[in-house]
């Protein structure tokens, strides 16, 4: 492998696996979002979001990476480059078994991802490798109306009850302290920027903070300090146990089954 192939490689792991355990969260609320047409809605962004990480997989076999579903099913958590806190549980509970999940939580979560990844596709498509710059396009195209779904939920729930307030206030310092992980490049930061393939990490986290600002500035909220990273940088293969448990699901058919196709 070349050497930019390798950062090529790098940055484009991090863009599917960001989509992949993200799209499996969001997966986890079908039948048990608010109401019956979020319920629709939200699993319809779930398989645009799964779809993404699709296109981006597809990107690494025909890099040489592997086959698609051995790339997204067979390896190990250490090998995986999202964020920590896209695989964080939705809640206590699980999906088959008394799930309470916290809606404040994903509302949060979603809408700071999706400000970041409206920010992010901008970039790619600017980038030095051409296949990153088509994928970019195709995915924006979606992109507008998930950001939309999240703004307006945001919007709502900041701006309803004391009760709904306190639940999202609560879930802005819960995902602050470790959005940093999303923001992060990893260890090989500035080669991916050398390269061209999107803008620099501190590029992107500014023009984050600045979007985010100013929506809260619409709710009347304000947030103090930088995003943190207080359980690591999944960009460097540090993980919880949340998604080993994730995986764990995910691959079950897969690995049972040789012949099982993923996609």
């Amino acid at each position: 492998m070349s050497e930019s192939n390798k950062y090529i490689c790098e940055l484009i792991y991090q863009l599917a696996d960001d989509n992949f355990i993200h799209s499996y969260r969001g997966s986890e609320w079908l039948g048990l979002a608010p109401h019956i047409e979020e319920d629709v809605a939200f699993s319809s962004i779930n398989q645009d979001i799964m779809g993404h990480a699709s296109m981006y997989y597809t990107l690494l076999e025909d890099l040489g990476e592997g086959n698609v579903d051995d790339i997204s099913h067979r390896r190990k958590p250490e090998e995986f480059r999202n964020a920590i806190i896209l695989e964080e549980v939705n809640g206590p509970g699980n999906y088959l078994n008394k799930p309470q999940y916290d809606w404040s939580f994903t509302v949060v979560r979603h809408l700071f991802f999706d400000v970041y990844k409206d920010i992010r596709l901008e970039s790619l498509k600017q980038s030095s490798y051409e296949p990153l710059v088509h994928t970019a396009r195709k995915i924006h195209t979606e992109q507008y109306y998930h950001l939309m779904h999240w703004k307006t939920w945001f919007k709502q729930l900041m701006s309803s009850t004391e009760e709904a307030r306190n639940r999202m206030e609560n879930s802005i310092y819960r995902v602050y302290r470790n959005f940093g992980g999303v923001l992060s490049l990893g260890k090989y930061r500035d080669e991916i920027s050398a390269y061209r393939l999107i803008a620099h990490e501190e590029e992107l986290a500014s023009e984050w903070i600045k979007q985010m600002n100013d929506l809260f500035d619409e709710v009347d909220f304000t947030i103090e300090g930088h995003p943190g990273m207080e359980k690591g940088d999944g960009r460097n293969g540090e993980h919880t146990s949340d998604l080993t448990d994730a995986l764990t699901v995910l691959s079950e058919v897969y690995t049972s089954d040789k012949e099982a196709i993923g996609w």
